[in-house]
């Protein structure tokens, strides 16, 4: 069921909410938070797809903001709030309330989400594209006890996490680290079947990838050893070295789906190491809303202490015959693939 109001109120989306879930007789206690989603009108459909598969494993509230920027003065005079209120099988899993805020209302976002906040539920604040430059003092951040923000989708992904870092306050994390949660669980498991000594690592994947620098730091971090970031055309994360004093741990993953398991002394496995969508992530996020001081951790260690691939020829994936800790240079381009 689909209710569109036009310039209208926080108060009369209150009731086209309880109006709507009377309609279908469907009462609002399953649902466990509220998810705000702030994007512009070009990503809406993307973050509210992907929000709402997310939401068949956490039943939510989501309030889709989006702010339409005042093409004149005049523009910004008249201000309005118009909504787009989804109950039953067209809001998913939940309720969904769509915001389109126009001329001074966008300044005063927070005073019309406050009021269609869930009672005595948490809430978690995204930002799919366009993340304010620190999450926590962001007025709609400020209501959410989670922040999620994606430094892929930055300009410039590395400098992003550098301003991640400069600002983080408990409560933020980030897709791009969401997307190594297997390779990291992968990683462990791994190490966890060798009583050797990891002596330095390689972490190899395409240039400016923001979960190819996090991966790198977290081994750097937890390891306490050398790592050094390569460079490959992808997709993603590509391939993971370290050397032992046993002999070389790998995970090689050409193809973005499969990858191998190489350990010294034992078979090569095939192991499933998906690329996931951003339904997957977000869900993952949504499974804890406690502070992740692994990440934090992470993110504080620095991408500037890992060992810089050298600039000059284009990186060639079939130049992995080198020694783990050489260095790769960067290609022409980056690839366009999540």
């Amino acid at each position: 069921m689909k209710i569109d109001l036009t310039d209208t109120t926080s108060s009369k989306i209150n009731k086209a909410l309880v109006q709507g879930r009377r309609a279908i007789g469907s009462p609002s206690v399953g649902m466990v938070l509220t998810l705000v989603v702030v994007t512009d009108e070009e990503n809406a459909y993307d973050a509210l797809r992907a929000a709402s598969d997310a939401s068949r494993e956490h039943p939510s509230r989501m309030l889709v903001v989006i702010k339409r920027p005042s093409r004149s003065p005049r523009d910004r005079a008249n201000a309005r709030l118009d909504a787009e209120v989804r109950v039953g099988e067209d809001a998913g899993i939940g309720e969904t309330v769509v915001l389109r805020l126009y001329g001074e209302v966008i300044d005063h976002a927070q005073s019309v989400v406050l009021p269609l906040l869930l009672p005595d539920a948490p809430v978690v604040a995204w930002w799919p594209i366009n993340a304010p430059a620190s999450p926590a003092k962001d007025p709609l951040g400020a209501l959410a006890q989670r922040r999620v923000t994606d430094s892929f989708t930055a300009q410039n992904p590395v400098d992003e996490l550098k301003e991640r870092a400069a600002v983080y306050t408990p409560g933020d994390t980030d897709l791009a680290w969401s997307r190594i949660t297997p390779w990291r669980s992968m990683l462990a498991a791994a190490l966890d079947q060798v009583t050797c000594k990891v002596e330095s690592a390689e972490v190899e994947g395409e240039q400016d990838n923001p979960s190819c620098e996090l991966l790198a730091m977290w081994l750097a971090e937890r390891l306490g050893v050398p790592v050094t970031r390569a460079l490959s055309k992808g997709p993603g994360l590509t391939a993971v070295r370290m050397e032992t004093t046993c002999g070389p741990v790998v995970i090689d993953r050409a193809d973005g789906s499969l990858a191998t398991l190489s350990i010294e002394g034992q078979p090569d496995r095939a192991v499933a190491l998906n690329r996931r969508d951003t339904a997957e992530l977000i869900a993952e996020e949504l499974r804890r809303l406690d502070p992740d001081d692994t990440y934090a951790a992470t993110l504080r260690f620095g991408v500037e202490r890992l060992s810089a691939p050298a600039k000059g020829a284009a990186a060639d994936g079939a130049a992995k015959e080198s020694a783990p800790a050489a260095k790769k240079t960067a290609p022409a381009k980056k690839a366009a693939s999540k």
